[in-house]
């Protein structure tokens, strides 16, 4: 077993070299489910990204956590296979599989060797499509979701976001956690997660990514095998929500020498014409690097904090514009006014041509690194088409990032920085600072 473990591990790392073009293969199965594919014939390796729209988003309204505890039951048992034998026969088959959720999709990662293809398709199709729920993997995975809701509940990094979440969307599902409460997820029946496995895994939702030594043809044929006994339809999606939000403070109080803030307001949407504009302009503001103005004026001119960063969340529902920044209680304060001083100067002047400049050569020369594997380029893929993406865009985002000038930059600074709008959430013993 090590042998086949090492092996899909290199296969991880090493498969599909960085390519100056990706060739994409648009399939469509006779059953009419839709894939995109970057074939690579060089290793005998197959990385496969299913995504399910809509995510926790779609729980019921009472049945917070159902969607995050149904897929965290996914690998636990399938068919005729209770937990340990599903994990034994992928393990045999040197496959992997990951299940995932986000507040916007169920994700489903799988990897395995060409070899092992239609086995390790069986299985996941089982997992899929016939999960046992078995109650003592329902008591035994309740019990972890406790766990996890108990230590988030004393960690300040996951209060400030509940805090701020809930403060913008209230009862929509955005504004909770998606693991839910301990009362919540105490209350989940077996009939509850039956119900979310149908709302959430159905053919009217689903999105498909794949890389490696499989054809398109071959593709075409085992997605109908693997996904064609799902419904064809699921819960509806949940509503959008708009995001209201004017400058001030909102104090958690939480005994801890460091205190931690979320700040942000209204987004832009990723299908909206000036996203790409707006991606640059925070890469500028505080993309992560030492570069960023925030972090040169928060950080290294002042010393308030170790890391300042800004980022755009284009949610299916809403759009956020959030920034995160940790400091002493006693010079927080003075953070959160740099941070608010620069927000307006951006929004006011917009950038120089120099800064400009050492973004665009950042984000053009960083991207074609994330092809840097058969799981990567089919996460890729998936991704892409989630947010409505052209297959050719691969192969024109960076002329799109270099075609981005000063006066975009400056516009979309007036339309998308709202200074008037800017809010801060703070867990923690703030000196100086009040809700």
């Amino acid at each position: 077993m090590k042998a086949f473990g090492s092996l899909i591990a290199f296969m991880l790392l090493a498969a599909a070299p960085l390519r100056a073009e990706i060739d994409i293969s648009e399939v469509t199965s006779p059953g009419g489910i839709n894939a995109w594919l970057v074939q690579e014939e060089s290793i005998p390796f197959v990385a496969l990204e299913l995504r399910f729209k809509g995510g926790a988003s779609l729980d019921l309204p009472g049945k917070r956590g159902a969607t995050n505890l149904m897929v965290g039951l996914l690998n636990e048992g399938a068919g005729d296979l209770d937990s340990r034998a599903f994990s034994e026969r992928a393990e045999s088959l040197a496959a992997s599989f990951e299940f995932d959720v986000g507040d916007d999709a169920v994700s489903i990662s799988a990897r395995f060797l060409t070899e092992n293809q239609d086995e390790a398709l069986a299985l996941l199709h089982d997992a899929i499509t016939q999960p046992r729920f078995d109650q003592d993997a329902i008591d035994r995975v309740k019990g972890q979701l406790v766990s996890v809701i108990r230590s988030d509940a004393q960690d300040p990094d996951n209060l400030v976001g509940q805090a701020f979440d809930s403060m913008v969307f209230g009862d929509h599902p955005y504004g909770s956690a998606i693991e839910g409460t301990e009362e919540s997820v105490a209350a989940l029946t077996r009939d509850d997660l039956i119900a979310a496995h149908k709302g959430a895994l159905a053919r009217d939702r689903i999105y498909v990514g794949a890389a490696g030594d499989i054809s398109p043809e071959a593709l075409a044929e085992i997605l109908d095998k693997l996904l064609g006994d799902l419904p064809e339809t699921g819960t509806p999606q949940a509503p959008d929500v708009a995001v209201s939000t004017q400058a001030g403070v909102t104090v958690v109080p939480f005994d801890v020498p460091q205190s931690v803030a979320v700040f942000g307001h209204e987004g832009i949407a990723r299908d909206d014409p000036d996203f790409f504009a707006a991606y640059v302009l925070n890469e500028i503001l505080g993309g992560g690097g030492f570069e960023a103005r925030l972090m040169e004026e928060v950080r290294e001119k002042r010393g308030l904090t170790y890391g300042v960063y800004s980022y755009l969340v284009p949610k299916d529902h809403a759009a956020l514009y959030l920034g995160r920044v940790s400091s002493a209680n006693d010079r927080i304060a003075e953070a959160i006014d740099v941070i608010r001083d620069e927000w307006t100067k951006m929004a006011e002047n917009g950038v120089t041509e120099e800064e400009l400049s050492t973004a665009k050569t950042y984000l053009t020369g960083a991207y074609p690194l994330r092809f840097d594997g058969n799981g990567p380029i089919a996460n890729i893929l998936v991704g892409m088409q989630m947010d409505d993406l052209p297959a050719e865009y691969v192969n024109t985002r960076n002329a799109q990032i270099e075609a981005i000038t000063l006066d975009d930059i400056k516009r979309v600074a007036a339309r998308i920085l709202k200074p008037e709008a800017l809010h801060f959430v703070v867990v923690g013993k703030p000196e100086g600072l009040d809700s």
